[in-house]
């Protein structure tokens, strides 16, 4: 990928510009509509959200001036791309249905609405950049092998903090290093019983502009740990304990804290991922050692310190606005930034914010209901735990107090694509375990 600036260049200079269509235009979607008009070789040509305003008002925030179609009628929409004009709908099926569309943008965080804009993608042999982590850490193996199947990629996005510490972890790994921990770090104090009526959290949120739903998500924990999930998903490392660590500390302390215990750190073992709360974001981190002694020597040569451990840091991530990159990864080199390996490493749990009474409807994450946690996937499993990404909308079948891991067996889960396609992805796991018992 050395050279994706110059063979967008190369696109730019022949005509053919990546075509790109978005799927939610909220804050991070607006971003992306702006980044991606300061580019050569890719335009963003359709913009879908609930309300055509919200689309023109992300097309008029990025400078276009021409002429921008508002229908949801395919033909029209058809037309109107083959004549260079953008289009705003508030049907995602006809980004992805359009015919010259290359690779489309999830960027709605609902998980339900990402499993369907992902199987239509597949359908159309679209490529898919799934900014939608919510929906990756619930059904994103099954998804990554429908890409697979249907000749597509599927992929996280570069800049948020999965991507960027994915990112890292590849470097790392393809040097040799052993990798022992990898994290970011959280720019909000953890309260994990926080909810948007708090009158503290509504009034950051009024001065941050986004809604009080959103900062409560980072607030709770929730978002750092659906982040994390992906990234343990995506790499094969795991939380040391359930959700994780999250030691206070600041950048200069990171080799040393997230180190083995008989080193003098906090960790049981090596290989996993975790958070500190300190100066660290909007960084993120891996750690990594090697037992090579000439190559320790060249690391302290190079200020990386006395070991055993060294830090690998990237001390930005610029979340929407390097989600081109990705788009340009997938269609130009036909790789993700990164995907979710085949089975599930972590699961995101839920857990009960308040007592919660029998027939209560279950409402989103950040609200008032539950937080979420990660553990491993065969904890999860075992244990019949509700997976964080089911949990809106499910009814309450019996009384459970606050602090509570939400089961199954507590619930009624209301059907969807995405809890049938979690159910498939399930059982191919099952069937999986049975084979390799079997050999």
């Amino acid at each position: 990928m050395y050279e994706i600036d110059r063979k967008l260049y190369e696109r730019a200079l022949n005509g053919n510009p990546v075509l790109v269509g978005l799927v939610g235009a909220g804050q991070m979607g607006k971003e992306i509509v702006c980044q991606i008009a300061q580019m050569q070789g890719m335009e963003i040509m359709i913009v879908v959200d609930l309300n055509t305003e919200t689309c023109l008002n992300a097309y008029k925030a990025a400078g276009y001036d021409g002429e921008i179609v508002v229908s949801n009628d395919l033909r029209e929409v058809n037309a109107a791309l083959a004549a260079g004009k953008r289009v705003a709908a508030t049907d995602f099926e006809v980004a992805i249905k359009a015919d010259l569309i290359d690779s489309v943008i999830d960027a709605t965080g609902n998980p339900f609405v990402g499993a369907q804009v992902a199987l239509t993608c597949f359908n159309y042999k679209k490529h898919i950049v799934m900014m939608n982590v919510e929906c990756d850490i619930t059904v994103g193996p099954i998804l990554r092998q429908m890409a697979e199947n249907a000749g597509v990629v599927y992929s996280l996005t570069a800049g948020d903090e999965p991507g960027s510490i994915i990112e890292v972890y590849r470097f790392a790994k393809a040097l040799g290093f052993r990798i022992v921990a990898a994290g970011k770090g959280k720019n909000n104090p953890l309260n994990i019983y926080a909810k948007p009526d708090d009158p503290e959290w509504k009034k950051k949120a009024e001065d941050r502009n986004m809604q009080v739903r959103m900062l409560i998500e980072f607030v709770d924990g929730s978002k750092t740990m659906v982040e994390m999930c992906a990234v343990s998903n995506a790499t094969g490392l795991v939380p040391d304990i359930r959700g994780m660590h999250g030691p206070k500390c600041n950048i200069e302390d990171l080799k040393t804290v997230f180190s083995l215990k008989k080193q003098g750190g906090i960790l049981e073992r090596e290989g996993v991922v975790d958070f500190g709360i300190g100066n660290i974001n909007p960084g993120v981190f891996v750690i990594v050692t090697t037992d090579n002694e000439t190559l320790k020597e060249g690391l302290i040569q190079r200020d990386m310190g006395l070991g055993p451990n060294y830090l690998l840091l990237r001390p930005y991530h610029l979340c929407s606005c390097e989600t081109p990159i990705t788009v340009a990864q997938g269609v130009l080199y036909g790789e993700s930034t990164g995907h979710p390996n085949k089975y599930l490493t972590s699961e995101c749990l839920t857990i009960a914010k308040k007592d919660l009474k029998k027939g209560e409807v279950l409402d989103g994450i950040g609200e008032y209901c539950y937080r979420g946690s990660i553990d491993l996937y065969e904890v999860a499993r075992e244990g019949n735990m509700l997976p964080l990404g089911l949990a809106k909308g499910c009814r309450m079948t019996q009384d459970v107090p606050i602090d509570t891991v939400l089961t199954y067996d507590m619930v009624e889960v209301p059907d969807s694509v995405l809890y049938n396609l979690r159910k498939i992805q399930d059982s191919m796991y099952k069937k999986e375990m049975v084979n390799v018992s079997a050999k």
